[in-house]
């Protein structure tokens, strides 16, 4: 008899069965464990996919658009491309990093504290916030035109506050009920709120002293009655956001180049956003012409200059 018909006989399996028997008795030991860890490892799984959706949506209804109607969930591409705008126009990359985070944080507060909501993408918001208390206005007094809500006004507020000033804030919009732009259909706001007098005061209010102070003037920035209720001072801030047509912006550009301050700072809004490109079209023709203001550069969608 071979080796192989020796191995294969019914004797030599009777044999070795208890052999065969021990080494499946083993492996079945060890195997035992292993699976045990696997379904424990399974389970923490599970939980742990159960926290982050948990997490997730926690975060959506703090942040993103099904809590507030538009998204406030930042990304690190356009945040770091924000951070070296700001920095490129304040000469300060740390001061930049320190106010784009401090304007981030102060924009979900207020947004989740008022009424309605501050117009603009994140980013945008961010950069304007940012960005005017580290070019150092030549006084605190500060023109807004066009509103929406007065939450950007009184994020200013604080924002200058927080850099030691004492903001003093006039504002010039129709409340027309809705936001208005040329070519645009009336539709009311994302936000669910009436775009009106009485919302901006109660934004405003969370600024605190200041905000309460504010000055409104009801109208167009164009009428000429609108315009000398509010041209008594020179404003070492203007923030352009009305009209947003190549005409419109043109018409507060003039205005603005009366009312600034010497080394005042004005911002555009939504400079460079595609829908709205006469906004770059208003203020390159500007600039070609007899003005007061140097272009400094832009942060998001704003530009900002300085008056002479």
């Amino acid at each position: 008899m071979n080796a192989r018909s020796l191995l294969t006989s019914s004797a030599s399996r009777r044999l070795l069965r208890p052999v065969a028997d021990l080494v499946d008795r083993r492996i079945d030991r060890r195997l035992r464990p292993t699976a045990a860890a696997a379904a424990a490892d399974s389970a923490r799984l599970q939980e742990t996919a159960e926290a982050v959706r948990r997490q997730q949506l926690t975060l959506e209804l703090l942040l993103g658009s099904s809590g507030r109607g538009l998204s406030r969930i930042v990304s690190p591409g356009p945040l770091n491309r924000l951070r070296s705008e700001v920095a490129e126009l304040a000469g300060d990359r740390g001061a930049a990093e320190r106010n784009v985070a401090t304007a981030y944080r102060l924009l979900v507060g207020l947004e989740s504290l008022g009424a309605g909501r501050i117009a603009g993408g994140t980013m945008n918001i961010c950069g304007k916030l940012g960005t005017i208390p580290l070019l150092d206005p030549p006084n605190d007094e500060i023109l807004e035109i066009g509103t929406l809500y007065g939450m950007f006004s009184a994020g200013l507020i604080r924002m200058m506050e927080r850099d030691g000033r004492s903001p003093s804030v006039t504002i010039v919009d129709p409340f027309a009920g809705v936001q208005l732009q040329p070519g645009t259909p009336r539709r009311s706001d994302p936000s669910g709120t009436p775009v009106d007098e009485h919302a901006v005061r109660t934004n405003l209010a969370l600024a605190g002293p200041a905000g309460t102070a504010a000055r409104i003037q009801r109208g167009f920035s164009e009428d000429p009655g609108t315009r000398a209720a509010v041209s008594d001072r020179r404003y070492g801030v203007i923030v352009v956001d009305g009209d947003h047509s190549a005409e419109g912006v043109a018409k507060d550009l003039e205005w603005a180049e009366e009312i600034a301050a010497p080394g005042g700072i004005v911002v555009l809004d939504d400079f460079g956003d595609p829908k709205w490109p006469g906004i770059k079209e208003a203020l390159d023709k500007h600039l070609t012409g007899d003005t007061r203001f140097t272009y400094l550069g832009k942060a998001a969608l704003s530009a900002f200059l300085r008056a002479a």
